[in-house]
């Protein structure tokens, strides 16, 4: 199967499902928004191989999939795929509290920094609020609702990891003071 289709070239592309739309359709800059999501996590996981936390970033790669499966579906197409497993948020929030609970308090806003993963895990979680706000204008019904909660709730997860791998560096987190 060749790559290109050349169905796009003149600006539009298919959802799942089949309906054609524009490529700068809500709906494809959302999930566009999560694929590159992805791919910024890849790198956090390239790079924290070995860490501690680094196996739930597959997981979290997994669960993007499906956000990205069903910002991309026409109507037709959602109802034929996997729904949301809500206690993935659920997950997310106890691993922000297994984190949290060994960070020391944080007391100002934290500019970006050392090392190099921490600040690729700030990049994912900037990506990650891009892909939240992008996901909402297409919640047109219930089943969206678990992208936006999941994104919102994956965004605070990359934060807290940040500052955990800047922790386990020995660097710290970097705080800004006005």
């Amino acid at each position: 199967m060749k790559v290109y289709t050349k169905t796009g070239d003149k600006g539009e592309t298919s959802l799942v499902g089949g309906a054609r739309v524009s490529k700068n359709d809500a709906r494809v800059n959302a999930y566009g928004n999560v694929d590159e999501l992805i791919s910024f996590i890849a790198l956090v996981r390239s790079d924290s191989e070995g860490m501690p936390y680094h196996d739930n970033l597959r997981r979290i790669q997994s669960n993007l999939m499906l956000v990205a499966a069903h910002l991309a579906a026409d109507t037709v197409a959602a109802s034929r795929l996997k729904e949301f497993d809500a206690s993935e948020i659920e997950f997310l929030e106890k691993e922000i509290d297994k984190m949290t609970a060994v960070l020391p308090e944080q007391k100002a806003f934290i500019l970006p920094g050392k090392p190099r993963v921490a600040a690729e895990c700030h990049i994912a979680r900037t990506v990650c609020r891009r892909a939240e706000r992008s996901a909402i204008p297409v919640m047109t019904d219930q089943r969206l609702e678990y992208p936006v909660k999941y994104l919102n709730r994956l965004s605070d997860y990359l934060y807290v990891y940040a500052r955990y791998l800047a922790m386990e560096n020995g660097t710290g987190d970097d705080f800004w003071y006005q």
